[in-house]
């Protein structure tokens, strides 16, 4: 069972799938099935949000999930090796604020969806932060004076311009990841390494015609 992350990243992954002979037998992005048998009977893909993607491997009903390094900082598991970068969805998750930014308060407040992940960022720098959740239109809090700064994606910084935002700090490089559950690397090892091989000479390839 292999876990893919649906939205932007999910046509590169199936691509990436695809060329390595694993297609499912319907399109995920048009159907509204969660669970897709494929050219391979032994193997099924589950269409999932990112922060599943890391439960079901973590908890071993999958055992491969390829979704994006922002979730796996946000949600670390135990139960799970990191072992690809594929190169595919690359942005930063970074610190952004006004461009005209009056004074900073000694004790900031940032809003993010990446909750954890911003309050290990602020105490590792040794910097008091009170962390704001919010689930989208992050750009809004500094200009309606809700938080001083956020935590988010940023892809080209077009979005954080048009609302009078820039980046400030940088986080992390973000891309998509493969992820593999540890029981079943051990106890499916030929099967999975066979994919992961095929995965990862691909993304090679792919990365040699982009140079």
């Amino acid at each position: 069972m292999i876990a893919l992350n649906k939205g932007r990243p999910l046509a590169s992954l199936l691509g990436v799938l695809e060329s390595i002979g694993i297609k499912p037998t319907e399109s995920p992005e048009t159907s509204r099935k969660l669970v897709f048998p494929t050219s391979i009977p032994e193997i099924s893909l589950l269409v999932l949000r990112g922060s599943d993607v890391a439960t079901y491997v973590e908890h071993g009903i999958a055992d491969i999930g390829m979704l994006g390094k922002d979730t796996l900082l946000e949600f670390p598991g135990q139960n799970y090796y990191e072992l690809l970068d594929l190169g595919l969805a690359k942005c930063q998750l970074m610190v952004a604020g006004l461009v005209d930014e009056p004074p900073l308060p000694r004790r900031l407040t940032v809003a993010t969806k990446f909750v954890d992940t911003a309050k290990r960022y602020y105490a590792k720098l040794g910097v008091q932060a009170d962390i704001i959740k919010l689930s989208g239109a992050m750009e809004l809090a500094p200009v309606m004076g809700l938080s001083d700064r956020i935590v988010d994606i940023v892809e080209t910084g077009s979005t954080l311009k048009a609302n009078g935002l820039e980046p400030k700090e940088w986080i992390e490089d973000i891309s998509a990841r493969l992820i593999v559950n540890k029981a079943s690397f051990k106890t499916k090892h030929a099967a999975l390494r066979e994919i992961i091989d095929g995965v990862e000479q691909e993304v090679r390839t792919a990365s040699e015609e982009r140079a």
